[in-house]
């Protein structure tokens, strides 16, 4: 009997080997899902976006880590989704503890926090950069997709382009960024840190 999730699994593979269409579909078909579960726990729209976004760039990134025998592709996602989503309301709360006698451990879990957060901060801000260099159309569309949450339906609708047209964009804004990115040697260290895994 095939299981459920075959062709999202095929997707999952076709992200390890790199491929930008399988991850817009991956995207496409889940990015809901994750900001719902992540806005329902943090109650702070930019936060739950930060985190969708977090939670997909680490997905592309380690997609070949997906596991069918431990669940559902949309279970694996809610609870990377509710984990980042706690994890953030954690560190909420330890950062606003101000009692002398948490001083110490609050130093070292803020440290962590501190270095996940530069790192984090890191990809963004490469990711805008190259969201820079490459046409404006494109770049539109893309922080419409990503930064905004917003499907290809509504971005169509909200630039005045055919839908065909917006999914042309989005591909092609996601192909220069991976030039972009493969230029400044970005996506082979990537690929350094998935092997070590």
């Amino acid at each position: 009997m095939a299981h459920p999730d075959v062709d999202e699994e095929r997707l999952l593979r076709d992200m390890a080997n790199g491929s930008i269409t399988a991850f817009e579909q991956f995207y496409e078909k889940y990015a809901s899902l994750v900001l719902h579960i992540a806005l329902r726990i943090v109650k702070d729209r930019m936060e739950a976006e930060d985190i969708c976004h977090d939670l997909f760039l680490e997905v592309w990134k380690k997609a070949g880590q997906y596991d069918p025998k431990r669940g559902s592709i949309e279970a694996w996602l809610a609870v990377k989704a509710r984990s980042r989503s706690l994890d953030r309301m954690r560190k909420k709360q330890r950062l606003s503890i101000a009692s002398e006698e948490n001083a110490t451990l609050e130093q070292a879990s803020t440290a962590a926090a501190a270095e996940e957060n530069v790192l984090s901060r890191l990809d963004r801000e490469v990711l805008r950069q190259a969201l820079g260099k490459i046409p404006p159309a494109q770049a539109r569309a893309l922080q419409g997709m990503y930064y905004e949450a917003k499907t290809q339906r509504e971005l169509a609708a909200n630039m005045n382009r055919p839908l065909g047209t917006v999914k042309s964009l989005i591909r092609y804004g996601l192909d220069n960024i991976r030039k972009q990115l493969s230029q400044s040697g970005w996506l082979e260290s990537l690929g350094g840190e998935r092997k070590h895994e």
